[in-house]
């Protein structure tokens, strides 16, 4: 009987492990790694994307503040009692558009039938007067009378005739009724913006509330917040872009009229103002508005598409076309956004090509 020795053993254990691996390998093909495919941009999808060429234009610097739409104060009207009494007959309601002269409600008032009654005594008082001076003159003619009693009628009648002209502005001042009525009517045309009467409520004359506020909001303010690290970056004439929540896609275009160079104790802000035409009434006032402030820089940037910039990983790329085999994911460093162009400080240079369009889609590609 042989033995095989131990160093035998572990050689031939190893060879026939070697030869099952070798079978269990399929006979000796080593695993292939399939080399990853090289993404090309389809015919048609080229047909569809835009091409844009990376430029150098004119920095543009841009800030935005939050502010609100606020009246006119130009064109608004507060209207007031004229007088004492109870008001009646009020229709317009807040946000009905009124016109100038028309009647918002009637107050019934003492004060009124106080005018009319003043009327009538000026009236009456002229005639009195007239018909003693007609008399007078007439007995001075036969030597009845002195020219001093002619002189003292004449200065009544003059004095007769000046009441009655004073009571007769004093009534149209009030409105000229001489029902003992005041109609309180609309000064200008506009929409009612306040209203703090209703009807048969009693009023006074000496109440500071006024009764109506009306504003033709044809125009309106905007008041934006400027805080002290920006006020070295607003000046008087800066174009503006105003949007809001209502119209997000609507941009409103004005320029900074006045800086009210004082900063509120409360919130440490400084407001500016700007006036934009509101023809068809969609700003209301206190809308919430956002508000860009640009002005121009004297040095020039690169500049691209905003729909060109792609956000992913905390880092800004675009992608730099030289074929629809050929395109390259390339981080970008974004100065600021201005609608719809971006100012680059690093990364791309004036006169590559970039994708414009669909710059996500082919981005996910790309990283497939």
């Amino acid at each position: 009987m042989q033995y095989i020795s131990k160093s035998k053993y572990t050689a031939l254990t190893l060879f026939i492990l070697a030869l099952v691996l070798f079978a269990a390998c399929g006979g000796g093909d080593a695993p292939k790694v399939a080399e990853k495919e090289k993404y090309i941009i389809p015919d048609s999808l080229m047909q569809t994307i835009k091409i844009d060429t990376v430029q150098s234009c004119q920095l543009i610097n841009a800030i935005t503040l939050t502010g609100k739409v606020a009246f006119n104060d130009d064109n608004v009207a507060k209207i007031y009692p004229m007088v004492s009494g109870t008001i009646s007959g009020i229709k317009a309601m807040l946000g009905d558009y009124v016109g100038a002269g028309q009647t918002l409600g009637t107050i019934r008032s003492t004060e009124m039938a106080g005018y009319s009654n003043d009327l009538v005594s000026a009236q009456t008082n002229l005639q009195v007067t007239k018909k003693n001076l007609d008399a007078t003159q007439d007995m001075a003619k036969s030597g009845l009378s002195s020219e001093k009693d002619v002189l003292s009628a004449q200065a009544a009648y003059a004095q007769a005739q000046s009441e009655l002209n004073r009571v007769n502005s004093v009534l149209k001042i009030n409105g000229g009724s001489t029902q003992g009525e005041y109609a309180v009517k609309a000064p200008i045309s506009g929409f009612i913006v306040e209203k703090t009467v209703t009807n048969d409520m009693t009023i006074r004359a000496d109440n500071s509330n006024d009764l109506f506020t009306i504003s033709d909001l044809k125009n309106v303010w905007i008041l934006a917040n400027v805080y002290e690290s920006n006020i070295n970056d607003i000046h008087m004439g800066d174009n503006v872009n105003v949007t809001t929540l209502s119209y997000p896609g609507r941009v409103f275009t004005g320029k900074i009229d006045k800086i009210l160079n004082v900063l509120d104790p409360s919130n440490k802000v400084m407001r500016v103002r700007i006036v934009l035409s509101n023809d068809d009434y969609a700003l209301k006032p206190e809308m919430f508005a956002s508000v860009t402030v640009t002005n121009p820089e004297n040095k020039q940037s690169i500049c691209i598409p905003s729909n060109a910039l792609i956000f992913d990983n905390s880092r800004y790329y675009v992608l730099v076309y030289k074929s629809k085999g050929d395109v390259q994911i390339t981080p970008v460093q974004v100065l600021n956004t201005l609608g719809d162009r971006t100012y680059i400080s690093a990364g791309i240079q004036p006169g590559q090509f970039i994708i414009g369009s669909q710059a996500l889609l082919i981005y996910d590609q790309l990283n497939n």
